[in-house]
């Protein structure tokens, strides 16, 4: 049998199977929708907050319509005690509280100082984050109110009391994630990360499923059937890597910086040490189920572990050094470097080397397991023909 033949058993035999069809086809077009759909919003605007207000001021109350004004907070209401607002955020009615101290407004206007009390539910970091920003700014704009009525009770010029409490305009903006949303950030790395996912498991279904019967891949040598088995996987995958690399980064508004070379020699070792690793891994299946449910597991910690949603410094050192065999932990780091934050080809090159190395060091283990499932099939048939 032929390379070419051989390379054309594969994609029959990969077709054929529906489950692994399932997916690789299914998969890919159902998690590019599925994943993203969460956080199309971008940011989270509009959180239900509660106030208590101790002070009752016409000052309590401009915070209270600040912090109603802004996109991030709704106040949807007044209640009388703490515990009662926070009986309110226990059973998901409000996702914070805003307490205003007693003698607020006076406290302010002699000058003594007054602290404003929020909280949230921190269970959605998202969600916490925006109430607290919200509530923030509402006061510090109260803030700048009762300075600006210092200033005018002084008689200093309107004008020049407005410049003195506004002295410095921020003006911020953001380079690698324009809207600040939730979706240019973690798409990237997730996208790379459902390619490597569904890459062991599909090799991974594909091995097991035919190492327990008679076939194709028992006529041809190891190294043979290797090269071919991944170079039907690096094709089809191409194809799956365009379309999440490309359209759906376009349809995201994920910013894309990297040219469309660099995005392809970096993928290549990329999703052909996955593929090795799935060859290499799929040797040690029994049954075809265990694929899909060992690496649905694994996904979430290699997830961490990759450093783009959790601090690497926050991750035991031993558990970062060993991730470095998983392709897809220098991969997803790199290639936001390369194509998010527009870092130049030397930034990534010790990456891209990593994933060689890897590519190396798993197509040799997969041969020498594939040479070792082909004499023990062989010995089978012969315990078989002598008995």
């Amino acid at each position: 049998m032929s390379f070419w033949q051989l390379m054309l058993a594969e994609v029959k035999a990969i077709l054929a199977d529906k489950a692994i069809a399932v997916t690789l086809f299914g998969g890919v077009l159902f998690y590019s929708v599925l994943y993203p759909l969460p956080y199309l919003q971008q940011v989270p605007t509009e959180q239900q907050v509660v106030v208590v207000d101790h002070d009752n001021s016409s000052l309590s109350r401009l915070v209270t319509r600040h912090a109603d004004a802004s996109a991030k907070i709704h106040i949807l209401a007044n209640l009388a005690s703490i515990d009662e607002a926070q009986a309110w955020v226990n059973q998901g009615k409000a996702h914070g509280l805003l307490v205003i101290p007693a003698n607020f407004r006076r406290d302010l206007l002699i000058g003594k100082g007054a602290t404003l009390s929020y909280g949230g539910d921190a269970s959605y970091f998202l969600i916490y984050s925006a109430v607290a920003e919200g509530l923030v700014a509402a006061g510090i704009d109260a803030s700048k109110h009762v300075q600006l009525i210092g200033l005018l009770s002084r008689g200093q010029n309107p004008q020049l009391a407005e410049q003195s409490v506004n002295s410095i305009n921020i003006n911020a903006n953001p380079v690698f994630n324009p809207s600040l949303g939730y979706t240019p950030y973690v798409v990237p790395g997730l996208f790379l990360l459902i390619l490597h996912q569904t890459l062991l498991i599909g090799t991974g279904i594909l091995g097991a499923g035919q190492w327990r019967k008679k076939g194709y891949w028992q006529q041809v040598s190891p190294g043979l059937l290797v090269m071919a088995r991944l170079s039907v996987f690096l094709l089809m995958y191409g194809v799956f890597s365009g379309f999440y690399l490309g359209y759906c980064f376009y349809w995201y508004q994920v910013s894309v910086l990297a040219t469309i070379i660099e995005v392809a020699l970096f993928m290549l070792p990329f999703l052909l040490a996955t593929g090795a690793l799935g060859i290499l891994l799929s040797c040690m299946f029994k049954r075809r189920d265990f694929p899909t449910q060992l690496y649905l597991l694994m996904s979430m910690p290699v997830l961490f572990v990759s450093g783009f949603v959790w601090p690497i410094a926050l991750i035991p050192e031993p558990l970062v050094a060993v991730s470095q065999v998983i392709p897809a932990v220098p991969a997803i780091m790199g290639m936001l470097e390369l194509n998010q934050l527009g870092a130049l080809w030397s930034a990534v090159q010790p990456k891209w080397l990593q994933l060689w190395v890897l590519f190396a060091v798993f197509v040799c283990l997969a041969i020498w397991a594939v040479a070792q499932k082909q004499k023990q099939a062989v010995g089978i048939k012969s315990d078989v023909l002598s008995e």
